[in-house]
């Protein structure tokens, strides 16, 4: 089902302009997976690229529908500069986009995905919250019976804001950035309040 991979790109392009770099990463025993790099102002868009390729199976079934299922790809976003070296997120970020292969992990809004240490190096992000698609970049609609791809914003969450996130969940989670005006694109913002 590789010919689905041309239609996100060009969703990609139509939405975030012609990438300015691409990285491609394959992990044993899966698909190559890539990250594009879009920039627009000050600010960076990762976005993998190949994750969609196949439907995401719970891994709780006894047999993976090769059609049906959801899929996606992920978008982060932040600001460029403040001296972080963002571009090291490509790995990372690969890694997170295969892991429905390697895992069997089904990738939703409200997840959060860790990564087992910085998201870039210095960065206090070691985690991110999986947000709601459609704002950034529209879902992009199959011929039946596949699914349509859904383009999942990112959220770095700091250790603490995870955890936190653990015991109130994502929606509490994200009312508290609100309220407290978090810039989520900050690459080097601390963590929100959380008493």
């Amino acid at each position: 089902m590789a010919d689905v991979l041309p239609l996100v790109e060009a969703r990609l392009r139509t939405a975030l302009g012609e990438p300015d770099a691409r990285a491609a990463v394959t992990f044993l025993g899966t698909d190559r997976i890539e990250v594009l790099r879009f920039h627009e102002g000050d600010i960076v868009r990762y976005a993998t690229l190949g994750m969609s390729a196949h439907p995401m199976t719970d891994p709780t079934a006894m047999v993976a529908d090769p059609v049906a299922g959801p899929r996606a790809e992920l978008v982060l976003s932040v600001r460029a500069g403040a001296g972080a070296d963002t571009d090291k997120v490509l790995r990372p970020l690969a890694v997170l986009g295969a892991s429905p292969q390697v895992e069997g992990l089904v990738v939703a809004p409200g997840a959060s995905l860790d990564v087992g240490g910085p998201l870039w190096p210095g960065a206090p992000f070691t985690s991110v919250l999986v947000a709601e698609p459609g704002g950034l970049v529209e879902d992009l609609e199959l011929d039946a019976p596949r699914d349509p791809v859904r383009f999942l914003p990112l959220l770095p969450m700091t250790p603490n804001e995870a955890a936190w996130k653990r015991v109130h969940g994502a929606q509490a989670l994200q009312e508290r950035w609100l309220t407290n005006g978090t810039d989520l694109r900050d690459p080097s913002r601390r963590s929100v309040p959380l008493d």
